[in-house]
């Protein structure tokens, strides 16, 4: 597999935006399969401008919206247009989108959606890439709703994306694929072939707190009760925030790490953003499923450690890279918005340790998301599982 990025900052000339895209992968040689990965500020309007870059394009392009993104060659980009493009004679790509979603109707339209897809791959897949749409403020469908349906559906498949963002209105997100866009809903690619994906999750935090708790009472993504007492009673018993009007801003610096018991000897960790406190049930609420059985710690962040992380996962990917026999073209990358906005000050830190390192033919290409999925091994049999995270750093490796 090969691959090239390309970037604009156009957005409003979408024929001087697909003129200048298709300009910068002019030269590159495309083999007989190929996709292409957009993400794009809000305000671009990707459907129309996959009218145009079809002329030239003749291969599936997914992608999202986001609030920021970055490329190997430019760093950090605050708006525009970025485009990576895979291709390769002996991997085979097919992409897909579901319609729009609701707590009705999501597991039968994920199904649906993931059934026509893969019938049309035609071969096994060994990755799904996921694009979607899902407001952090819905108070049923989620971002681990929507993955713990694809898991289900695709029999665990390794899943990587993450949810489409925008400016912070929780109005512009939106997921695309081949001239269609939804807000709430997924955009989907299947690979196969010559691939053996790479993953590298980081949470945000290195240091936690005392506090300790395990989940003894939760529905989806509420905690009603920490250990024999309400949600609220423990923050409350060690001294945390409660009163503060924004809670998630509060908070945005101590996510809250789940230790999580897969029932087999595995334990997976993932990390999650308090988004509010219900005062009159002393319940806590949370961007993420919060099983019952889980432990829970709170993750103690500075912006230092923030870049360490990065600094982290890169140097993980880069010692895998080094094993002999091993190869790798591609890095996508996705970060949370959250860690955006704690860097809000000195947004390009994250892109700026990584650029100058990246191996000669080597691209990249990520963004900034409300919401993660990559999978994690296990810590006793390295049985990959399909996680959602908030705060946490991904790279895929391909």
């Amino acid at each position: 597999m090969r691959s090239i990025t390309a970037y604009t900052e156009e957005i409003d000339d979408l024929d001087a935006a697909a003129e200048s895209l298709i300009a910068q992968t002019k030269s590159f040689a495309f083999a007989q399969n190929s996709l292409a990965i957009l993400f794009a500020e809000e305000d671009a309007d990707l459907s129309a401008l996959y009218e145009l870059l079809k002329q030239e394009w003749d291969f599936p392009v997914i992608g999202c919206s986001a609030m920021a993104m970055f490329t190997g060659k430019i760093g950090y980009c605050r708006g525009g247009i970025s485009a990576l493009l895979l291709t390769a004679d002996d991997c085979r790509f097919t992409a897909g989108i579901t319609g729009e979603l609701d707590h009705g109707n999501y597991r039968d339209e994920i199904e649906r959606a993931f059934g026509e897809l893969e019938a049309r791959h035609g071969e096994e897949a060994k990755l799904c890439l996921c694009y979607y749409g899902s407001s952090v403020h819905e108070q049923v469908l989620t971002g681990s709703n929507l993955l713990a349906a694809l898991d289900a559906v695709s029999g665990g498949l390794p899943v990587y994306g993450g949810a489409a963002s925008d400016s912070l209105s929780f109005q512009g997100y939106h997921a695309f694929c081949n001239g269609r866009t939804v807000q709430n809903g997924l955009a989907l690619a299947l690979i196969s072939g010559n691939v053996s994906p790479r993953f590298v999750r980081v949470n945000s935090s290195e240091h936690t707190a005392s506090f300790s708790y395990e989940i003894t009472h939760a529905e989806g993504t509420v905690v009603y009760q920490l250990g024999d007492g309400t949600f609220l009673d423990a923050l409350k018993r060690e001294k945390l925030r409660v009163d503060h009007e924004n809670i998630m801003g509060a908070y945005l610096l101590s996510p809250f790490l789940v230790t999580l018991d897969k029932g087999n000897g595995d334990r997976v960790e993932v990390t999650r953003i308090l988004e509010g406190i219900d005062r009159t049930t002393g319940a806590g609420k949370f961007l993420g499923f919060m099983p019952e059985g889980a432990t829970l710690n709170i993750g103690l962040i500075n912006h230092e450690d923030v870049c360490l992380t990065v600094e982290k996962a890169f140097a993980q990917i880069f010692r895998e890279l080094a094993k002999p026999g091993s190869s790798c073209s591609t890095l996508l990358c996705t970060s949370c918005s959250a860690r955006y906005l704690a860097l809000i000050n000195t947004p390009s830190k994250e892109a700026e340790i990584f650029m100058g390192r990246l191996p000669e033919g080597l691209s990249l290409a990520g963004f900034y998301s409300y919401g993660e999925c990559c999978p994690v091994r296990g810590s006793k049999t390295g049985t990959l599982y399909n996680l959602y995270h908030n705060f946490t750093f991904t790279i895929l490796a391909l």
